[in-house]
């Protein structure tokens, strides 16, 4: 399915307030050349306003006091000489010694009038603001350093923000607090780590009309995966409320991920959707001493998505033209960082914020390293991992700032959240672990920055974890974080993938997991030759799909209280299984794209689908599994249909609604010729029709009369996959799982050998495709050079072995050519 077309607005987007002289610049007199007068934030909020209104994306107006004002205001009565002889030899390092005079420098600025011209013009900008729309609205009063968001440092949260101000004298006095936090203990050390001078360093404020996001939501959006640095993918973080609780990770934010090469041809890959707890959203507080506060979410709103699919994909485009916008002005490709807000009382969506993404861009792709943990401990607790890195230490839980002065080097940080404040300390942990946050609120923002291992999202960490624990902080196994017991061991491997040839025949990877394949697809590779449908099953959806589809009908408590809490957010129970499948699959698609992706249809045993959730009513008892009701004789039979039914709902949703055509489907374990006819025509009844919308259908060669007819099956199939496991279990006769003739089962067995060259001679003779997805080119290097030697089409590895394999095949092809 693909998206209507979306009109753009009028290009008439000009700011409703005139242009008064000197300290005052407004949104449409700004461009991204201005970062000198009105720092990075408000020159980029300026030129979107400007340049990128007319294609429809949405930006608050506003007005931006100029860091001319700043330097005036710092005149006034010696305040800049007095700031210069405060932070005089300064040693940052020293935690009492910064807090203090931190303190004494944001004083002497707080205890400081502006000037009547200063002051006058700032208020002449903000009465115009208010009589351009609604008078009551509040604005948002935002800090804009004149060095921030460089190409080396992100300055993330270094100034304040103070939202909802109301009123002449609040804007004041909130102008004066922003221009007192460019001196907060954190940006005085980030400053000087960084090597930027003080004295050089000025503050803008864009003050900017609010979006009423405390009846709506808000959150932080990325052109770039923050952990792998997968450029084709948006990430957009949401929550109820104003932006600041997703910002500094007071709550754990819903987490979106979209395609962004499939969303311009007007498709909606949303590759993956989680619920984040959302525990608290940030309101207005009306009549009250603050300007905002934090309330509860109920549990309702908690359990389903804080924004629409539709939303989500609006959010999406606007990140895509952002994304273009700037790499055309800077001339090079520029993954962006940027916050949303939705307004409760109109739905419309807004751009407040935009910045160049500064950690994961400048990675160099020529170094792959990956850490890999030996051997697992017990999981003391869990979250969402940031980065990929392994660490271990003691813990030390700080669970406020007054502590901060007792943390020490090496130690692994815990505590409920960051903020700015706690830079200092971050920059000494060997990781951090928190009980609140996404992967975009600042914990996780530094923690990339600083390339510490960081775990957001516990919930209970400061309460499970002890001071002076020792543990293993593992980010090296998916989205999913682990806090380990104890010392483990882990390697860290360092290849360098520069000048590194392709061979002729095609290297694709054998991958299950979709958490793990945006780092994957870094390896370089051919594309995917096995992904299994079975991971996605028992790993995120848990349960029985004829379970799903009979949902009303259960009469078990226990299995149902299960699957409600599996699927919240879903009354169709059946949609939950087509959706989780899809977006597994589609990432794995994504990762990969446009390389060929061949995904295998479910290949359970009988036994394994019993232990699904709801499984075991509706799968007999069977004597020998590997040779039962598996594979393709399930997806024909009434016993299973309706299930298989599902399952190409989920693939026609990700090759026609997402757009990812390079995803192939595969037939496990089919028999005979004419269950493999059989299996066609159920896959186009459901809308999977071979050769529509370039449509392949592989079946895996795994047992000897795939081999035998070779030639019969090659008129129903587009090619063939090699599974070299069960293949030689058969020919052997061999019971892989048995101990005690578990010696006899070798791949490289002549008789296995011939079957293989056998079947690959007819491939090539009928045109068909062949490549192997089996284990053994994975553990034996000379079996892939046999299988280069008969000509096969494409040997798919395990991701630990493309790299060795892909030279062992090199010097195969090389040998061959002498």
């Amino acid at each position: 399915m693909k998206l209507e077309t979306i009109k753009t607005a009028p290009p008439a987007a000009k700011s409703a307030i005139s242009s008064p002289p000197c300290f005052i610049k407004t949104f449409n007199e700004i461009s991204i050349e201005d970062v000198t007068s009105v720092g990075g934030k408000t020159a980029s909020l300026g030129e979107m306003f400007r340049e990128l209104s007319p294609q429809g994306v949405k930006v608050p107006d506003g007005f931006a006091i100029t860091a001319e004002a700043y330097r005036n205001f710092l005149s006034t009565g010696g305040l800049d000489r007095k700031i210069d002889d405060l932070l005089r030899g300064l040693d940052t390092q020293n935690l009492a010694a910064l807090r203090d005079c931190g303190a004494k420098v944001r004083d002497a600025i707080l205890a400081t009038s502006f000037s009547d011209a200063l002051r006058d013009e700032i208020l002449a900008a903000y009465d115009r603001l208010r009589a351009s729309g609604n008078a009551e609205a509040g604005v948002a009063v935002r800090s804009s350093a004149t060095a921030e968001d460089l190409p080396d440092a992100s300055f993330a949260g270094q100034q304040e923000t103070y939202l909802n101000v109301r009123g002449q004298n609040a804007l004041i006095d909130a102008c004066r607090r922003c221009f007192a936090s460019l001196f907060t203990d954190r940006a005085i050390s980030y400053r000087a780590d960084k090597g930027f001078s003080h004295q050089k360093i000025a503050l803008s404020i864009a003050v900017q009309r609010m979006v009423r996001s405390d009846l709506g939501a808000s959150g932080i959006m990325f052109t770039i995966d923050t952990e792998t640095g997968f450029r084709d993918a948006v990430l957009i973080n949401a929550a109820y409320g104003l932006g600041e609780n997703v910002v500094q990770g007071s709550v754990t934010p819903d987490e979106y991920s979209v395609f962004k090469p499939t969303l311009k041809e007007g498709f909606r890959p949303i590759l993956q959707k989680t619920i984040g707890s959302k525990e608290f959203k940030l309101i207005y507080d009306v009549g009250g001493g603050k300007m905002v506060k934090n309330v509860p979410v109920p549990p309702g709103d908690r359990n389903r998505f804080a924004i629409s699919d539709d939303d989500i994909l609006t959010l999406a485009r606007w990140a895509c033209i952002i994304e273009d916008h700037y790499s055309a002005v800077k001339g090079r490709p520029t993954p962006m960082d940027t916050e949303w807000a939705k307004d409760g009382q109109t739905g419309e969506m807004f751009i407040v914020q935009a910045r160049p993404e500064t950690v994961e861009s400048r990675r160099d792709r020529d170094l792959l390293e990956s850490y890999e943990l030996k051997k697992r401990g017990r999981v003391l607790v869990r979250g969402r991992s940031v980065g990929s890195k392994i660490a271990a230490g003691p813990v030390h839980v700080i669970k406020s700032a007054q502590y901060l002065g007792e943390f020490k080097e090496g130690e692994v940080l815990v505590t409920d959240k960051t903020d700015p404040d706690w830079e200092p300390i971050m920059k000494k942990a060997a990781a951090i672990v928190t009980n609140r946050g996404g992967r975009t609120c600042h914990a996780a923002i530094v923690s990339r920055e600083l390339g510490v291992p960081a775990i957001v999202g516990t919930e209970h960490g400061t309460e499970i974890l002890r001071d002076g624990q020792t543990v293993t902080v593992s980010c090296a196994e998916g989205d999913v974080g682990f806090v380990y017991e104890g010392k483990l061991p882990f390697e860290v491997e360092r290849t360098n993938l520069k000048g590194l040839p392709r061979p002729r025949t095609k290297v694709m990877m054998n991958v299950a997991n979709p958490e793990e394949v945006f780092t994957l697809s870094f390896i370089p590779n051919d594309g995917v030759g096995l992904a299994r449908e079975e991971f996605i099953i028992s790993n995120y959806i848990k349960v029985h799909p004829l379970a799903l589809l009979d949902y009303a009908k259960i009469d078990d408590a226990d299995v149902k209280a299960k699957i409600d809490q599996l699927t919240v957010g879903y009354d169709d129970k059946a949609q939950f299984f087509v959706d989780k499948l899809a977006q597994g699959a589609a990432m794995i698609a994504a990762a990969f794209y446009p390389k060929d992706v061949i995904v295998r249809l479910s290949d359970f045993k009988t036994n394994e689908y019993a232990n699904l959730i709801g499984g075991r009513v509706y799968e007999p008892v069977e004597e020998n599994p590997m040779l039962g009701f598996r594979g393709a004789s399930r997806y024909y039979n009434p016993r299973y249909q309706a299930g298989f039914a599902l399952e190409c709902r989920a693939m026609k949703k990700v090759r026609e609604e997402m757009g990812l055509t390079n995803l192939k489907l595969m037939v496990p374990f089919c028999r005979t010729v004419e269950e493999g006819r059989k299996v066609i025509a159920e896959m186009a009844k459901h809308g999977l029709k071979r050769g529509d919308n370039s449509l392949e259908v592989y079946v895996m060669c795994e047992i000897p009369s795939n081999v035998i007819l070779a030639e019969e099956f090659a008129e129903v199939f587009d090619g063939f996959s090699i599974g070299s496991n069960d293949l030689t279990q058969l020919i052997l006769g061999v019971d892989r799982d048995s101990e005690i003739v578990a010696e006899i089962f070798d791949e490289r067995n002549p008789a296995v050998k011939k079957m293989i060259a056998d079947v690959i001679a007819v491939c090539r003779r009928k045109g068909r495709k062949i490549g192997i997805c089996g284990q053994a080119p994975s553990d034996y290097p000379e079996f892939a050079q046999f299988l280069v030697e008969q000509g096969i089409d494409s040997i798919s590895l395990n991701p630990d072995t493309v790299l060795k394999t892909t030279v062992a095949i090199l010097e195969t092809e090389k040998n061959q050519n002498r």
